[in-house]
């Protein structure tokens, strides 16, 4: 009997800090649909001003984007519920909040840029994204390694989408509206 409760007791105790790992995966992919939705509202790929202004040779399809982004969301809700999931306490505290403010960062640039009409000020929101893309994967990668590789082609995807909307910038910087 003293064998069984050794072992018990060599158990830890699931506390109310350790949720089940898939209601972490369903709060990053609630986050990150949230976030998709809210920065889609911003998003008028079809209107005059943002048909109207001068774009790079090299820029993608709009349909690309929707195909793009959404694996990449995807991607974002498995690495970071994955490693929310092997992580505790202050670690899961910083990971949540860097989390976070790139979800928000993400949002911000599509009302940067779109809402604002600004692709100077969608340059602003996408360097800041950057820097936070980078913090996170750091962060998850601490955590665990393979979710940090799933990372990775969202830092590209968006380092690309910086090089574009910096293109869009310079290209349109006189302040006129674009030619149609």
């Amino acid at each position: 009997m003293r064998l069984i409760s050794e072992r018990a007791s060599a158990v830890p105790a699931v506390s109310a800090e350790r949720a089940p790992s898939w209601h972490l995966y369903a709060a990053t992919g609630a986050a990150v649909v949230a976030t998709a939705v809210a920065g889609g509202r911003a998003v008028d790929a079809d209107g005059t001003w943002y048909k109207t202004l001068d774009k790079p040779p090299w820029q993608p399809p709009s349909w690309a984007f929707g195909v793009v982004w959404t694996p990449l969301y995807a991607s974002v809700a498995f690495a970071t519920g994955r490693a929310l999931a092997k992580s505790r306490g202050e670690v899961r505290r910083h990971l949540v909040a860097d989390l976070a403010s790139n979800l928000a960062l993400n949002v911000g640039w599509n009302w940067a840029f779109f809402g604002l009409r600004s692709p100077s000020a969608g340059v602003a929101a996408t360097l800041a994204l950057d820097a936070s893309n980078v913090r996170l994967l750091r962060r998850v990668t601490r955590v665990d390694r393979a979710a940090g590789r799933t990372l990775v082609p969202y830092v590209l995807w968006c380092g690309f989408a910086t090089a574009l909307n910096a293109s869009i910038a310079r290209r349109n910087a006189d302040g006129r509206p674009p030619r149609p």
